[in-house]
């Protein structure tokens, strides 16, 4: 026989549901919000992510989301501001390697940028233009801007190198989640041989459907490391050897 949950004691209550007491008691603040919504990114995307979404997963009303951001967008300045502690946290772990060049440095903090984004469905959206609320940013861009000038940047060019490279890295991700889960194959990617045959009298647009949209992994590396080649040609101090 089955017996309702309001006759049961709170710690079996706890078992049958999942929940803890102290997580249902736990106080609603900007960072606990900011977590939620992460995870209800992933299941509804940005379109759907609504702030009475929010509040309903959290089990509260929606007016109680208020206290903490006027609106949608103060709500996605802390996801991008939480996306970014959780990034700037494996940077602090990332280990050394002695003597490593700066462009495979360069090219392995990138690429770990968008590994980040991509973790979350239309997490380069979220993070591309917020603005973040605290500074949790900063070190990981010093670390950056310290690692270029050490290289023979000077600061200026250092930081023009860093935005170049960040600006590729968040725009790629922008344009692959935006595609869908798989772009060159599926209901909901290209068929690249009707797209072929549609411009059957633009040989070389045609063609470049092959390398636009197929293997989305090797894409971005063989861009990055062509900017990142394009900037130590443009922006190091030509006198620095390598």
């Amino acid at each position: 026989m089955s017996v309702p949950l309001t006759l049961l004691s709170c710690q079996a209550r706890d078992r049958l549901t999942g929940v803890s007491n102290t997580e249902r008691r736990a106080p609603l603040d900007r960072r606990r919000v900011a977590d939620t919504a992460l995870r209800l990114l992933n299941e509804v995307g940005l379109e759907g992510l609504t702030l009475r979404a929010i509040a309903r997963e959290l089990d509260v009303k929606a007016p109680a989301l208020y206290w903490h951001f006027k609106d949608k967008q103060a709500l996605l300045d802390e996801m991008a501001t939480e996306m970014m502690r959780r990034m700037s946290a494996d940077l602090m772990e990332e280990p050394e390697v002695p003597h490593e060049d700066w462009r495979e440095l360069f090219f392995r903090r990138m690429s770990g940028l968008r590994a980040h984004l991509l973790r979350y469905r239309d997490g380069a959206k979220v993070y591309a233009g917020t603005h973040f609320t605290d500074l949790s940013y900063a070190e990981p861009m010093e670390a950056n801007l310290r690692m270029l000038t050490q290289a023979g940047f000077t600061p200026g060019h250092a930081a023009r190198a860093w935005f170049t490279a960040y600006s590729y890295t968040i725009g790629y991700a922008i344009e692959e989640q935006a595609m869908g889960p798989d772009p060159a194959a599926g209901a909901e990617g290209y068929d690249l041989d009707a797209r072929a045959e549609r411009l059957a009298a633009h040989p070389l647009a045609a063609a470049a459907g092959l390398e636009m949209f197929q293997d989305r992994d090797r894409g971005f590396e063989t861009g990055l490391r062509a900017v990142i080649e394009g900037i130590a040609a443009t922006l190091r101090t030509p006198a620095t050897p390598d």
